[in-house]
């Protein structure tokens, strides 16, 4: 697999995030007159994707359980930059604006607004290595944002203090577009919101916070100024019955819980791994994954041994997927040195953790308390499901039993389990890396799927052009 982290990241949109389907009621009908609800979304990892593996995104979710909700379709309609999109609701071509967007003060007065979903900081961002600004005084270099964002609001906020604050706008393109002129030298400073900051750490190590511009704000759906309030209404019901339920916690863990904690010198190295190590793996974990993701299982590996068919720990395991003897010997691996060998005794037991947890847990959570159990073992990951439920919390639940899972460290609660001590927090840690791995991994994957689609395009294209060059040869020679 050859690099593609700068040359085509501006194809990072294409890239997926795992789906994962919620349960829910149906409890309520549109009116008779609307059929389909026609979401208004930018694309965006945290926002609204379409790959090969289906749609995703927390707006997406969110929005599917919504259409759900009314019992009608849902209709995701994205748009290329922010002033098509409120475009698009003022004009009544969408009945709601999905992606991401912050309150500001002229969107209160342009639009109706929604609840608010989660809250975000606006972060001025810069590239490691190059002069960080600690306040807005110092900003000394070039500095672009998103017209019509909630940065270019931040930003007129801050003149009023800061007059000399000056910057640029640009329209018909994307927040990873400005990142990537970031990492390229091609641009010193952009703001956006912490959360596609942490996302895109992911892919781009070298992005760094310089400084807060504004805290705590909050992001929301958007409704036409025009609505009788019916839609309104409806979401505000549809937003109580979800909260209760847990669903804004459970997406927000899921798509952004697992990348607060962030480490440049890991991320680079894995990206190297990517190119240089993965490549003469790949294929084993491909032919072993079975029914998981091959994706999930090499980042396993890696997070085991950083893909060293070799490694040893002083606590006895090795291997590429540094299993145990007894987890050896109950997978059939006689040399645990073997690459292949360890690759495919590590996703049978990994499948076989799978199989064993309790039929209570979601089929798509299944894999991470797996993976915990992988680390700590299944009965240090069955006392923490149950301290889990004493404390009133869902022991079904990763993101509430993660929360639970260090405490195994303490006196106070191992005392009272079966199994006893144990470093939890190490093991939440664990599953935490393995989900970073696996999100770089598909977005390298699918990244990578696009340039040789792209490459076979121009291929066609050239062998239509030589095959037209030819037939009008033909035609020049008999006309002569």
């Amino acid at each position: 697999m050859k690099s593609v982290f700068c040359a085509i990241f501006v194809t990072f949109l294409l890239s997926a995030c795992e789906q994962v389907e919620v349960e829910q009621n149906v409890t309520t009908t549109m009116p008779a007159q609307r059929t389909v609800l026609k979401v208004g979304t930018l694309y965006g990892p945290q926002i609204y994707l379409n790959s090969e593996r289906g749609q995703s995104g927390f707006d997406y979710e969110v929005a599917k359980r919504f259409a759900d909700y009314l019992n009608i379709e849902l209709e995701m309609v994205a748009f290329s930059d922010r002033s098509m999109l409120f475009h698009a609701l003022e004009n009544q071509k969408v009945d709601i604006i999905a992606a991401a967007i912050a309150k500001t003060p002229s969107r209160s007065e342009r639009f109706k607004l929604g609840p608010t979903l989660y809250h975000v900081d606006q972060v001025l961002v810069y590239k490691s290595g190059h002069f960080r600004p600690r306040e807005v005084s110092q900003l000394n270099g070039k500095l672009k944002v998103l017209a019509e964002s909630s940065a270019e609001n931040t930003l007129v906020s801050l003149q009023k203090s800061f007059p000399e604050l000056t910057w640029e706008v640009t329209s018909n393109t994307e927040e990873e577009a400005l990142l990537l002129d970031v990492v390229n030298g091609d641009l010193d400073y952009t703001v956006l919101d912490s959360n596609t900051l942490l996302i895109s750490q992911r892919f781009m190590p070298e992005l760094r916070e310089a400084l807060v511009l504004e805290e705590q704000v909050e992001v929301m759906w958007l409704l036409p100024p025009s609505e009788d309030d019916t839609l309104m209404s409806q979401l505000l019901s549809f937003w109580h019955q979800e909260k209760r339920a847990g669903t804004f916690e459970y997406l927000d863990e899921k798509y952004f819980g697992h990348v607060k904690r962030f480490d440049y010198v890991d991320t680079r190295a894995f990206i190297r791994a990517i190119d240089n190590v993965l490549p003469e793996y790949q294929a084993l974990f491909e032919k072993y994954a079975g029914e998981l993701d091959w994706r999930k299982l090499a980042a396993t590996g890696y997070q085991e041994s950083h893909w060293n068919p070799r490694a040893r720990s002083p606590t006895g395991v090795r291997g590429m997927m540094m299993l145990t003897l007894p987890t050896a010997s109950s997978v059939g691996v006689n040399n645990r040195l073997d690459a292949e060998q360890s690759i495919r005794g590590g996703a049978e037991y990994l499948s076989s953790m799978i199989e064993r947890l309790p039929e209570s847990i979601p089929e798509n959570q299944r894999i991470w308390f797996a993976l915990a159990s992988y680390n700590v073992g299944l009965g240090h990951v069955e006392d923490a499901r149950r301290i889990t439920q004493s404390m009133g919390m869902d022991p079904s639940a990763w993101r509430d039993v993660k929360k639970v899972l260090p405490l195994l460290q303490q006196a106070k609660y191992y005392k009272q389990t079966r199994y006893g001590y144990a470093r939890g927090g190490e093991a939440v840690h664990y599953v935490d890396s393995i989900r970073r791995y696996y999100d770089t991994l598909v977005w390298v994957d699918n990244q990578t799927k696009a340039l040789e689609a792209e490459q076979l395009l121009e291929q066609e294209q050239q062998a239509k052009e030589v095959i037209a060059e030819e037939q009008q040869s033909v035609t020049l020679e008999s006309a002569q």
